[in-house]
């Protein structure tokens, strides 16, 4: 009988994930995903004010802290055709991006780099050693031996304590790890200099939307006002230090994040050919430079089908075939039954659990085993993201992406098949990091210039009065998350919310298999070229599935009946 491994809940992830691979020898033959928590944010929506569902929605998430409140009322101004001011949408992309480069390298230090360094190992590092490497591949100020004997040092104390907090369960040992323990070291001292540089960043939101997280929102526009001459506006301190937040972002882009994953994807080039699975990527396209404009997109929209670079297939949201989410393995209903798709306008949120009872060893997989349903693009499974953008800029021709790649590759002497890859995924959201990062000091220059020219609108009072909407709007607010594609959809009937539908990046990756049996994007890419060295530490899943981040739901906890939290990992 084949073993199925079990890892439950997945860590270091956002939400409650399960994942079942059912093996064939060492060799992962199936996997599953299951999302083990329900969201029902839809359901709370129905009934409120239009202007009000941000403020809800974004609370989907706590780590993707204003994306959720972005896509709701770009879906509120689409129903109601509510154009925004430019400053507006300058101010929105610069906390759009700080959102991506801020989320970008917490995932790569502190959540997803723990499956490739071997924290422990660090101990046994030179650092004088360490010193020359770091100075070998980058310009990062702290680089001196006496630096890294201080992070030892500091792990040392760490380890002989007992208190290695997020350290603790790591499989420390496990022969997938490949670094000298040099790099290693490096690592470890970037992981602490990363909480330290967070806290920055992150204030680039609060100078915008007035805290973080979930920073506030207005529907027509951004709640900063601009006056120079105020300093309860956005005034000429306040834009100061919002350059100098974009200036501390690329630094630490340019010399830490980037260099660093080229140092540790050098030692594992074999990631290269593992865990690509389904070869179709979608992208909605975001930074607009005009409204909500695409073709002034920095991301531009579209999929690419079956790894076909050639051609990039047009996106409309808005039709019914090109979106559609299915719950055959799903814990809902529908009316229609349970093999028909929905597009998100006519989406229903009914809750029909059908799984084995807790506690219990395997999922019934026939059957329904995730509360994620199962979105598809015009029938297809497909995969969004990082990968998804930069395969997108890079097919449609975008410079820097192009030459990005061309280095990144040309550094690895690997080719371009590579990119379809979990070490693909890990390498393009560091380099979109670079891209992103430096297209902030362009739209910080625009909203400069807009303001000496005497524009200082950021918001559009006109179609505030719901007494001036049509009695019945539909809209979908889009955007590219970090994670990915993000769509909003919402249907207004007499100045209330009648229906809402949220598809996040984690439903199309992480959703069950289909009516037709097509797994999704996780269950895919675990189903190629996964091979396990021990089963009792399943390294090797968790690096396909957080080179995806993750993002499940928020604040739900899976428990067992002790009261304690429900975690394991089982081979059957």
């Amino acid at each position: 009988m084949s073993k199925r491994i079990v890892v439950d809940p997945i860590t270091r992830i956002e939400g409650h994930l399960r994942i079942e691979a059912q093996m064939e020898g060492n060799r992962i033959a199936a996997a599953y995903s299951s999302g083990t928590s329900v969201r029902g944010i839809e359901i709370i929506l129905k009934g409120r004010d239009p202007r009000d569902a941000w403020a809800f929605a974004q609370r989907i998430c706590g780590v993707c802290t204003l994306v959720h409140g972005m896509a709701s009322i770009r879906a509120v101004e689409d129903a109601l055709k509510y154009p925004i001011p430019p400053n507006a949408q300058l101010i929105r992309n610069l906390m759009i991006a700080a959102q991506y480069v801020h989320d970008h390298v917490m995932h790569f230090y502190h959540l997803h780099a723990l499956d490739w360094v071997d924290v422990v190992s660090a101990l046994n590092a030179d650092q004088a050693a360490t010193s020359a490497l770091q100075q070998s591949i980058s310009k990062h100020p702290l680089s001196s031996p006496g630096y890294f004997a201080d992070v030892k040092a500091q792990l040392k104390r760490f380890v002989e304590s007992g208190q290695i907090g997020i350290f603790a369960n790591g499989y420390w040992g496990h022969p997938g790890y490949k670094l000298p323990a040099e790099a290693n070291l490096m690592a470890v001292a970037h992981y602490f200099e990363a909480l330290k540089w967070q806290r920055e960043i992150a204030k680039l939101h609060a100078i915008f939307g007035g805290k973080n997280p979930h920073p506030n929102f207005v529907v027509g526009g951004v709640p900063c006002p601009i006056d120079l001459n105020s300093d309860s506006a956005i005034n000429a301190e306040k834009l100061q230090k919002v350059l100098g937040i974009i200036q501390m972002a690329r630094e630490f882009v340019d010399n830490v994040y980037l260099p660093d994953t080229l140092a540790i994807a050098s030692f594992y080039k074999d990631w290269g050919t593992r865990g690509e699975g389904l070869g179709n990527f979608m992208t909605y396209g975001d930074f607009p430079a005009d409204g909500m404009n695409p073709a002034t997109n920095l991301v531009p929209a579209g999929v690419i089908l079956n790894r076909d670079l050639s051609v990039i297939h047009p996106l409309d949201l808005r039709q019914p075939n090109q979106v559609e989410e299915f719950v055959a393995h799903s814990w809902y209903d529908y009316a229609g039954g349970k093999d028909k798709g929905l597009h998100p306008w006519d989406g229903e949120t009914a809750l029909n659990y059908t799984g084995p009872k807790p506690p219990y060893e395997q999922l019934d997989v026939e059957g329904g085993y995730s509360w994620i349903k199962a979105p598809r693009w015009n029938g297809h499974a497909v995969e969004v993201g990082p990968l998804a953008r930069v395969l997108t800029l890079y097919a449609s021709g975008h410079a820097q992406t192009k030459e990005l790649v061309g280095k990144a590759l040309s550094t690895l002497q690997l080719p371009v098949e590579a990119l379809y890859s979990t070490l693909g995924r890990v390498a393009a959201r560091t380099l979109e990091t670079k891209v992103i990062a430096d297209a902030m000091q362009g739209w910080y220059d625009s909203l400069v210039a807009n303001i000496r020219a005497g524009d200082s609108k950021t918001f559009n009072e006109t179609l505030w009065d719901p007494s001036t909407w049509p009695k019945q709007a539909r809209g979908v607010g889009f955007m590219e998350a970090p994670r990915g594609g993000l769509g909003h959809w919402i249907v207004i009937e007499n100045g209330k919310i009648a229906n809402y539908q949220a598809v996040v990046p984690s439903t199309w990756n992480a959703g069950p298999r289909d009516p037709k049996g097509q797994p999704g994007a996780y269950e895919a890419a675990l189903q190629h070229n996964h091979t396990m060295e021990n089963p009792d530490q399943p390294l090797e899943i968790l690096r396909t599935v957080h080179s995806f981040d993750p993002c499940l739901a928020c604040a739900v906890h899976v428990m067992d009946p002790d009261g304690q939290q429900r975690v394991q990992v089982m081979v059957n």
